[in-house]
């Protein structure tokens, strides 16, 4: 341990407990990964704040001696966001894990950044309300804001980005200020909120956020809608958006992942191209509109749709999608899961589903795609074998087919798993001149860089 990394240890402990500075080799091996394929990398400490005036004075120390700060929520994300490549200081916000104020008649609530989605449910739930951005991962709150996660819930409230109000943030000087305010609009000053969800941890550390929340529906009903072919599927969605269909979830999941399924979740679902669907409202209302997506989807050659109202039947249809993940990690061990997420204009996705589909069989490739297709966002599970050299080259080089295919067509290299390092070198592709401005905002607020380095942006 060189004298500065010493240093950094001492200034650390004068500002925290002992037990929350560690130099532990498990707990720095802990956190120098996430759920990707990315390589690890060790961070040189982690510390574990438990208040805003703790994450202060930990920036505060880092930005005197310039080094690397990593904000850690449960190491979940998928583009490498949370290695610390470059050493430092992992802020690992898991003691900052408690849900302060629940106002119930505003629909809004304040958590602390540890705070799991499920977590949060589980106290909101006394209130008859629910948070309602569901990426399957149980990530902390702060973790979802810092990559604008959204999931299967989408298509009907938005993405994380959409239930934010107001942010809490610690800055790379140690300066603690709030993006927002608790009112439903303002026209007041830059939109702080939109540029802080998705920033990665790169502008500044969250400490608390005050967000949306809804009244649970009164009736709730699943389906699952079986089709000869992935296309079939796909439009089937998009007529049913153009319909006015108010649609709560809307999952694709085909044939190769519904196999998967089965064989993780001891189902016996049809092993064909498959939607995954969820309405929200009044019983009456919703009949109607369960009518009318019949006669879409009969449209559109559907072969079966089953439909369940009980919550436990429910409750199983979802498990097994958020599941799908694992599930291919069980079916193929050895392997390491590779998830790519681009976003497209709805009318561009049946094309790029096709074409994801060609790719995945011209290079050779293991995989599934899914997707929260109600939205535009789909994924693809690759399967790839780390220690041949070639399979990886593969699973990149398709992983760029289809980003391009995106970007060529209106879309985004991503939809919801955010920049990290993984998508990092299309950033001038989709934003051009825009990108500068990104970075200008980065030198203004970071100019030591030390948040976050290398993620989303190359700064030089």
């Amino acid at each position: 341990m060189n004298t500065t990394i010493e240093e950094l240890i001492t200034a650390l402990r004068n500002v925290l407990p002992e037990n929350q500075v560690t130099i532990n080799q498990t707990i720095l091996e802990q956190h120098s990964r996430d759920e990707s394929y990315h390589p690890p990398s060790l961070p040189d400490v982690v510390v574990f704040p438990t208040t805003t005036k703790e994450v202060s004075n930990i920036m505060k120390i880092a930005n005197k001696y310039k080094v690397p700060v990593v904000p850690f929520g449960r190491g979940s994300s998928l583009e490498g966001h949370v290695i610390p490549y470059n050493g430092g200081i992992t802020i690992d916000f898991s003691l900052m894990n408690k849900v302060l104020e629940i106002r119930e008649n505003d629909f809004l609530v304040r958590v602390q950044p540890g705070v799991t989605r499920s977590q949060l449910n589980k106290e909101l739930k006394k209130y008859g309300l629910f948070f309602s951005v569901d990426p399957g991962a149980d990530a902390t709150l702060g973790g979802m804001a810092a990559t604008n996660a959204s999931g299967t819930t989408s298509v009907k409230y938005g993405g994380m980005r959409d239930q934010v109000r107001d942010l809490e943030v610690v800055l790379a000087d140690g300066t603690v200020i709030h993006t927002g305010n608790l009112a439903a609009k303002s026209s007041s000053g830059y939109h702080l909120n939109g540029l802080f969800v998705g920033s990665e941890g790169t502008l500044g550390c969250i400490t608390e956020l005050t967000l949306r929340v809804y009244g649970i529906p009164e009736y709730i009903l699943a389906a699952r809608a079986s089709f000869p072919s992935v296309n079939d599927a796909v439009k089937a969605v998009v007529s049913i958006l153009q319909a006015g269909i108010p649609i709560a979830r809307v999952e694709l999941v085909d044939e190769h992942s519904m196999k998967q399924v089965n064989m993780y979740s001891k189902t016996d679902y049809k092993e064909k191209p498959t939607l995954f669907l969820e309405f929200h409202g009044n019983e009456v209302g919703l009949k109607q509109d369960v009518e009318f997506m019949k006669e879409i989807v009969a449209n559109h050659n559907c072969e079966s749709i089953e439909f369940e109202t009980d919550n436990a039947k429910r409750n199983q249809l979802w498990e097994a999608r958020h599941n799908l993940a694992y599930a291919y990690v069980r079916g193929y061990p050895g392997r390491k899961l590779m998830v790519t997420d681009v976003c497209l204009p709805i009318s561009e996705l049946a094309g790029a589903i096709e074409h994801a589909r060609d790719a995945l069989n011209s290079l050779g490739l293991t995989g599934g795609i899914v997707g929260h297709v109600g939205d535009g966002n789909f994924h693809v599970l690759l399967m790839i074998d780390m220690n041949d050299p070639n399979d990886i080259k593969r699973a990149e080089e398709f992983n760029e087919t289809i980003v391009m295919y995106s970007l060529e067509r209106g879309g985004t290299c991503t939809g919801e798993h955010g920049v990290g390092v993984g998508k990092q070198k299309y950033q001038e592709k989709e934003h051009g001149k825009a990108l500068l401005v990104m970075e200008k905002i980065k030198q203004a607020l970071d100019p030591n860089m030390i948040l976050n380095p290398n993620k989303i942006l190359k700064m030089k």
